[in-house]
Order: C-alpha cells, then structure tokens, then sequence
C-alpha cells in the first residue's frame, strides 16, 4: 500500500512502542482506529455520492480501461508510427476525369481510365513564397501571443 514490507511495519511499530510509550501508545492506537474509519466512511459516503449524481452508468464503466498505469509511451509511438507506414504503402484509388474514383472490372481498366493521362493531370499548387530576414533584423514580437 505504502511500499511498506512486513520488516518495515514491525520495526515502525517496535519504534513507536519506543518513543510514545506503553502507557500511550492504547490511546494513540484508539485514534488511529477512529481516523481509518471515519475515512472509511467518507470513502463510502464520496462513492455512493458519485453514484447518486452520475446514475448506473457508473456500474458500467470499465476502470482498468482507464487506468494511466496500462498506458506505455514506447508502444503508443510504434503503434502510431507503424500506422502511418501502411497508410503510407496502401495504394491511393485511381481518379478519373470526373475526380471520382474509377471503378475497374476483372478484364481490365475501362474507359474513363484509359483517357490520355494528360487530361487527368492538374497543375501543381503555386509556391508560397518564404520572406526572409536581413541579417541583423530581428523578428517581429507580437505580445498578445505570448
């Protein structure tokens, strides 16, 4: 619970027979008995609360779904990278005239495919020209952004 093993516990309890005494140490003990159950009670009182708010669907969710324990960063990175690789190798569908995706049959590829492929072809974008600064010039500072 508190990274506390059996040796650990009973050299703490040998400690504090020590230092509080034995002629203290039954009250202290009756405190603690108090404190752990009154956080049992609030503990149960807290769950029940949520339960009330939220409804039964609180019964219905699957915590261990969502505990930040189960998560390991190194998996999550190869997962989204090996994603984006088959997304990348997956062929793109073929587009006619129409911008459309060309339907093709078993015998081969029909006839809107077999338009000259310079009728499917578009001009590319235009470049968006980058300024640059002079050297020496400093950037531009805007302070609502910062």
């Amino acid at each position: 619970m508190f990274g506390i093993n059996g040796y650990e516990l009973i050299v703490l309890a040998i400690l504090a027979v020590a230092v509080l005494g034995p002629e203290r140490l039954p009250e202290y003990a009756s405190q603690l008995a108090r404190l752990v159950r009154e956080l049992r009670r609030m503990a149960t009182g807290a769950r029940e609360q949520l339960r009330e708010e939220v409804g039964p669907e609180i019964d219905e969710v699957d915590w261990r779904k969502l505990d930040p324990r189960q998560y390991d960063p190194r998996r999550i990175i190869k997962e989204a990278l090996l994603d984006d690789v088959e997304e990348a190798v997956r062929p793109a569908p073929r587009q006619g005239t129409s911008g459309h995706p060309v339907r093709t049959s078993p015998a081969g590829p029909s006839a809107a495919a077999a338009a000259p492929a310079a009728a499917v072809q578009t001009p590319p974008p235009p470049v968006q020209r980058i300024e640059r600064l002079a050297a020496g010039e400093t950037a531009p500072f805007d302070v609502e952004a910062t």
